[in-house]
């Protein structure tokens, strides 16, 4: 499957993350509009720049545009990162690690987290921010874990229902609706849990320090 990054205009992510994330695989780099800026900061050229270009500084732009692919979209029906999202899923891409999905605009950061979600059909997305790593599944998975891992677990609607084994507070064929109930910081207790998940999408937010130790992602 080919993997790609895609560094989005919020909070400039860190380098050892990106190399991690090279290491592994993820050998792509795109940068939604502005988060070109954050990839000059961080001494990385991109493979490709998209947007419509609003958000890098005019000094970043002419400064990549002989080393980096660079296209521009003037439609604004949808973001920066979907445009670039659209373009991997053309290219044969099926799988994105998100970086700068956050920051302090808390529109953007909910915009990105819904992204995640509408693409769910056509691209595997995952969110890294912070020590957080963010992956959405809908069926049953069995995850590596090590004991005492935090691992939360997110629902949006009452028709999506989990069963868990493994987790200190286990999770018995219920739904996790968006502002009513949620499993937050629950704890694996053994080397495995599995999570039976029907009727929808439901996110797993675990310790990015924790799956990069023991190559869990």
């Amino acid at each position: 499957m080919k993997k790609a990054i895609i560094i989005a205009n919020g909070d400039k992510p860190k380098i050892n993350q990106i190399k991690y994330l090279k290491k592994i695989g993820y050998k792509k780099i795109i940068c939604a509009d502005g988060g070109a800026n954050s990839a000059r900061k961080l001494n990385i050229v991109p493979d490709v720049i998209i947007g419509d270009l609003d958000s890098i500084t005019k000094e970043n732009l002419k400064f990549f545009k002989k080393k980096t692919k660079i296209i521009k979209y003037k439609r604004q029906n949808d973001t920066d990162v979907e445009k670039s999202l659209k373009y991997l899923i053309g290219k044969g891409f099926g799988d994105v690690v998100l970086l700068g999905a956050t920051g302090n605009r808390l529109d953007h950061t909910i915009c990105n987290l819904g992204i995640v979600l509408k693409y769910f059909s056509k691209i595997k997305i995952s969110i890294l921010h912070g020590n957080s790593f963010l992956k959405a599944y809908n069926n049953n998975v069995e995850l590596n874990t090590v004991k005492n891992e935090i691992i939360s677990v997110y629902g949006f609607d009452k028709k999506t229902k989990i069963k868990s084994t493994g987790l200190k507070y286990p999770l018995k064929n219920i739904a996790l609706p968006l502002g009513e109930k949620e499993s937050t910081s629950n704890v694996a207790t053994s080397n495995k849990i599995t999570l039976k998940i029907k009727g929808g999408i439901m996110f797993v937010i675990r310790d990015y320090k924790t799956m990069k130790k023991y190559d869990f992602i």
